[in-house]
C-alpha cells in the first residue's frame, strides 16, 4: 500500500502529464515560430517578447511537469518539496508574466498610435507581411498600417475605396494606384487583434498561476501524508521492540 492516497496521487500525476504535454506543444510552437525569425525580431521592437523567453517558458513547464510526475510516482518527499518550491516560484512568475502582458498591450497601443510611416517602412519590405496587409485592407476597408503613405508611391488596389464618400479620401500626391482610397488606417483593427491575443495570454498566465497554487497545496498535502505514514511506521516498530 502506498504512502499517499491513491486518488490524490493519480490526480496529481494526471495533471502533471497534461502539463508535460503542454510543454511539448509549446516547444513545438516555439520551433515553428523560430522559422519566422525576422518577423519575430521586428515585432519585438514594438514591445513583443523575444523568442528566448519562449524557450525558457516552454522548457520550464516541461521540466517541472516531469519533476511532478517523478515525485508523485516515487512518493519521494524531497522531490515533492522541490516541486512545491517551484510551484511558489512559478505562481509568482505567472503573475508577473500576466502583468507584463497588460503592459505590452498598452505599449503596443501607444506604439501604433505614435508610429510614423518611416518606422513601418522596414516591415513593409517583407512580402508576407505586405500580402497579409492587403488581405486585411480588402476585408476591413482600411489602407496602410499608419496611413496610405506606408505603401510609398505605389498604393495597391486593395486600398481602392468602393464605399460612400465618408470612408474615401484622395490618394497622396505623386503616388500611383486608385484615385480614391480608404481614409481609415488599419492600426485600430490590428490593435483589436493584438488586444484579443493579449487577453488570451492573460487568461493563460493567470490560469497557470491558479493551477500552480493548487499544485502547491496538493504537494504539501502529499508531503504531510508521507510524513504521517513514516511517523506511524516508526512508532509501531518502536512499540514492537518495547
Amino acid at each position: 500500500m502506498g504512502k499517499i492516497n491513491g486518488v490524490l496521487k493519480c490526480l496529481f500525476v494526471f495533471f502533471n502529464v497534461l502539463y508535460a504535454i503542454l510543454g511539448c506543444v509549446l516547444i513545438y510552437l516555439v520551433v515553428k515560430s523560430s522559422s519566422y525569425g525576422n518577423q519575430a525580431e521586428q515585432l519585438s521592437t514594438l514591445g513583443g517578447p523575444s523568442m528566448g523567453w519562449g524557450w525558457v517558458f516552454a522548457i520550464g513547464i516541461l521540466a517541472i511537469a516531469c519533476l511532478g510526475i517523478y515525485a508523485g510516482v516515487s512518493e519521494n518527499v524531497y522531490a515533492l518539496k522541490a516541486f512545491a518550491g517551484l510551484m511558489v516560484v512559478g505562481m509568482i512568475i505567472m503573475m508577473i508574466f500576466g502583468i507584463i502582458v497588460v503592459v505590452v498591450r498598452n505599449k503596443v497601443k501607444e506604439e501604433l498610435d505614435n508610429t510614423s510611416s518611416e518606422v513601418v517602412k522596414p516591415l513593409m519590405e517583407n512580402k508576407e507581411l505586405r500580402a497579409a496587409l492587403e488581405e486585411i485592407q480588402s476585408a476591413v476597408r482600411c489602407c496602410g498600417v499608419v496611413s496610405a503613405q506606408d505603401w510609398g508611391g505605389n498604393i495597391p488596389n486593395s486600398c481602392r475605396c468602393r464605399s460612400n464618400s465618408f470612408e474615401c479620401a484622395l490618394k497622396p500626391q505623386g503616388s500611383s494606384g486608385p484615385d480614391e482610397i480608404y481614409k481609415q488606417s488599419c492600426s485600430e483593427f490590428l490593435f483589436s487583434w493584438a488586444n484579443f491575443f493579449c487577453q488570451i495570454m492573460m487568461g493563460f498566465f493567470f490560469g497557470l498561476a491558479v493551477t500552480a497554487l493548487l499544485g502547491l497545496l496538493i504537494s504539501i498535502l502529499m508531503v504531510h501524508q508521507i510524513k504521517r505514514h513514516d511517523g506511524g511506521a516508526g512508532l509501531s516498530i518502536a512499540m514492537k521492540g518495547y
